[in-house]
């Protein structure tokens, strides 16, 4: 079987997954636009969730592999006597996923679509595998920003993670429809500047009281 037997199976099961959701779609369907056979689907993936898997390993891997890079760089720096900047943590995580959707074409819509319908899937088991693809990420991110946030918790840090994510999804989310109130902003790297700036601001903001505690 041939990468592009592979490549077009990927590429149907990724538009029909996006368009239908993961369990309204049949391997039938998938093979039917791949123009392949179902023994096809099953040499390269096995099942069909192994598939879905090996859709989302193949944008989000890359992508993580290019925030690592980052990090990697900054913390070289830091060997060398150059204080990290939590601005500068912030664009390692995000500046890979706006440059990689970019580089998908007319398939980022759809993956950004894909991902949307991800979060909405009622199987535990694709969830888990899902957000398991961004641990080595998380392993790595999170105690840089513990470093750089010492007044938070562990907990704390994990979800203001949590909204930096949710941020960047939305606003990819929007760049790929053309949603017409991003305004100038909607294209170039002013986009990824402002995104930077607001989560910077909000993983430095204070954390909040106490449920039934006011701040003095």
């Amino acid at each position: 079987m041939s990468l592009a037997t592979k490549e077009r199976i990927l590429d149907a099961a990724e538009g029909l997954f996006a368009n239908h959701g993961f369990a309204a779609t049949s391997l039938r369907q998938i093979t039917a636009v791949a123009e392949v056979n179902l023994a096809a689907v099953n040499y390269h993936f096995g099942s069909k969730e192994a598939l879905l898997t090996a859709v989302f390993e193949r944008r989000v891997v890359p992508v993580n592999q290019e925030r690592l890079r980052l990090l990697d760089g900054l913390e070289a720096e830091a060997a060398q006597g150059k204080a990290i900047q939590l601005e500068d943590v912030v664009r390692a995580f995000l500046l890979p996923a706006f440059n990689a959707v970019e580089g998908f074409g007319q398939q980022g819509a759809k993956f950004m679509q894909l991902v949307g319908r991800m979060h909405s899937e009622t199987n535990e088991q694709l969830r888990a595998a899902f957000l398991k693809l961004f641990q080595p990420v998380g392993q790595r991110f999170v105690p840089v920003l513990r470093q750089l946030l010492p007044t938070l918790t562990e907990d704390e840090v994990m979800w203001r993670l949590h909204f930096m994510i949710g941020s960047l999804a939305h606003i990819l989310v929007c760049t790929q429809l053309e949603e017409p109130l991003m305004g100038k902003l909607a294209r170039g790297g002013d986009l990824v500047e402002a995104l930077v700036q607001f989560n910077t601001a909000g993983l430095t903001a204070q954390a909040p009281a106490p449920v039934g505690v006011r701040r003095a």
